[in-house]
């Protein structure tokens, strides 16, 4: 009897281990998975606190990406400094002693009137019964004059251009002929046929927008304090006419041109079209810019509106052309074909830019995020002395000292012991997928480091989007692409937008431009015709 309680009770206590150990191994599983969990969390919750650090910046922060390290004052990992700090193409400068002398520090403006202003002379003197002398009372002399001038503003007014055209016949034909010949006096075309619309009214409407940012709701208001009641609605089909009569074509053959260039730039951002077909209104649409490099002659900026950021885009709009394009990081350009795309190494300085603003002030300079800035800082110091030389001298001079520093830095980008989640850790991850493409500026002596170039294109809209904030349709979308390349043409080739605009409205209705090649050459921008009145 004892012996079979003894084997109950072992009984019952291997079933208590048995079941104990299975909850405590539940437990651990449990504890694992939501330690896993808060891990996730923490890591989430730092990456929140990382975009809101970076937002904040953005927001209220400097927008330079400029370094303020002594590079001198810290110690480069893979360059002897004093290798780094010298530069490849300056000869070692002969030491002259000198006395030491103080110089007064002077307030340095560069602001000033032009020469060729009109002036306003009013004259200040003394009345008649006052140029007498306060002490004997004889009468006065001038001695001198003081001057000083001001800058006066002249807001611009309104008028009506009445053209009058007289129409001739002949009295003697009246009387003697069934057919009598009617001659009328010749008179310019308009810009827009049954409008009342100017050249110059078109044109500033135009700069008002695309230049300054001034919405065509504000400048309805404007024009209505002048007492003069013109729609947003009758200035935006004032734009669309005039772009599609007279400046679509001037669009289409610079494009024509672009696309024969060997060098381009290419970018795009977003733009929001409201009556978009079968698109909600929130949804994004994109405007592509494209544009000559810096080896051109003469400078193309042209705009590209387009529903979508598909791949297809850029090779619609470039059709054949083959040579090399700038671009960003974006996946969708590395899909064209033939075409050699190069990679910016300022959105790769970008990346490591980010990671030093999302450390504490004590730790930034010593940072391997800093780091990379300095690295990348010495390419730019070596292209910065290469700028003044040939094509063909900077290509020998990029393979004998850039090259050795790109494959440096791809190194150190390799060996670095960053979580590939973190900032640093995302910087690096970002210039090693995109070495094949950030190599490619070696290629060709012609080529630039970076696709700032676009990028400071493109920036206008940009600008200006944050003021008319959207399109109402496809169409309006389609002539801000058009007028933006006109004006930016224009700007980028030493035009007033204003002037050029108004020329071109004043003369295309009046010039045979679609039969003789030579009136539309006199209508490009870069052409010395175009400045004309």
């Amino acid at each position: 009897m004892r012996c079979e309680t003894v084997d109950f009770l072992d009984f019952y206590a291997v079933l208590w281990y048995n079941t104990c150990m299975k909850d405590a191994q539940n437990l651990a599983q449990i504890i694992a998975e939501k330690d896993q969990k808060i891990a996730e969390l923490e890591q989430r919750n730092q990456w929140l606190l990382d975009q809101l650090l970076l937002f904040r910046h953005r927001q209220f922060g400097a927008r330079s990406e400029k370094s303020t390290e002594i590079i001198g004052g810290h110690q480069l990992s893979l360059f002897n400094e004093v290798e780094a700090e010298a530069a490849v193409l300056v000869p070692e400068p002969k030491i002259k002693q000198v006395k030491a002398h103080y110089r007064k520090k002077s307030r340095l403006t560069t602001d000033r009137l032009p020469p060729d202003l009109p002036v306003e002379i009013i004259e200040h003197e003394l009345p008649a019964d006052e140029q007498h002398c306060p002490g004997c009372g004889e009468s006065l002399h001038a001695m001198g004059r003081e001057v000083r001038e001001e800058l006066k503003f002249v807001p611009a007014h309104a008028v009506i251009v009445r053209h009058i055209r007289h129409v001739y016949a002949c009295r003697c034909c009246e009387k003697n002929s069934d057919r009598v010949p009617v001659i009328k006096a010749p008179i310019p075309a308009p810009v827009i046929k049954g409008s009342f619309a100017s050249p110059n009214a078109v044109a500033h409407i135009a700069y008002e927008k695309f230049v300054m940012g001034t919405p065509l709701y504000r400048q309805e208001q404007d024009w209505n304090r002048k007492g003069i009641d013109l729609s947003r609605q009758t200035m935006s089909n004032w734009l669309i006419r005039a772009t599609r009569d007279w400046l679509l074509p001037i669009y289409d053959e610079l494009k024509n041109r672009l696309q024969k260039q060997q060098l381009l730039h290419a970018d795009e951002t977003t733009v929001q079209v409201l009556h978009e077909a079968n698109k909600p209104a929130q949804s994004k649409s994109y405007m592509w810019l494209y544009r000559t490099s810096g080896d051109s002659k003469d400078t193309i900026v042209l705009y590209d509106y387009q529903p979508d950021r598909k791949h297809n885009r850029p090779q619609e709009f470039l059709g054949d052309f083959h040579g090399y394009l700038h671009t960003d990081g974006y996946d969708g350009y590395h899909k064209l074909q033939n075409i050699t795309v190069v990679g910016c190494w300022a959105h790769a300085r970008r990346k490591f830019d980010e990671a030093v603003k999302l450390l504490p002030e004590k730790a930034r300079q010593t940072s391997q995020a800093m780091e990379g800035i300095r690295l990348i800082g010495q390419l730019y110091k070596l292209e910065k002395e290469f700028q003044n030389l040939s094509y063909k001298e900077r290509f020998e001079m990029r393979q004998k000292h850039s090259k050795p520093f790109v494959d440096a830095f791809f190194n150190w980008c390799s060996g670095l012991d960053a979580l590939p989640k973190t900032p640093l850790g995302k910087a690096a991850g970002y210039c090693l997928a995109q070495r094949l493409w950030l190599e490619n500026f070696l290629l060709d002596g012609r080529l630039e480091i970076d696709n700032n170039r676009a990028e400071r294109s493109i920036k206008p809209f940009v600008i200006g989007r944050k003021n008319w904030l959207f399109s109402k349709t496809p169409s309006g979308a389609k002539t801000s692409a058009v007028l933006y390349s006109i004006i930016e043409t224009a700007k980028e080739n030493g035009l007033n937008p204003f002037e050029y605009l108004t020329f071109v409205f004043r003369n295309a209705p009046n010039w045979d431009w679609k039969n003789k090649p030579d009136e539309l050459e006199r209508l490009l921008p870069f052409s010395a015709t175009s400045t004309a009145t």
